[in-house]
């Protein structure tokens, strides 16, 4: 069943282990700024085409600070 509305893919915790700090960092600007348009066209009555999109995106940015406070722990 199509509900036409496509699926975000979320990110997998397993893939985001192997990337390096650098490209941790450089993974979490783009999701914090692609919030930030989001929420901004939301905040200005814009078209939102994908409600669900920033949900997706605040709980990946959650896995990536997550996995950026366990790898300063074992160091």
């Amino acid at each position: 069943m199509e509900l036409g509305i496509k699926r975000l893919k979320k990110l997998k915790i397993k893939e985001l282990r192997k990337l390096s700090d650098d490209d941790l960092e450089k993974k979490l600007k783009e999701l914090k700024l692609e919030l930030l348009k989001e929420m901004g066209n939301k905040e200005m009555g814009g078209n939102v085409k994908n409600p669900g999109k920033i949900r997706v995106i605040r709980r990946d940015i959650a896995r990536i600070q997550t996995i950026k406070r366990e790898k300063e722990k074992k160091k």
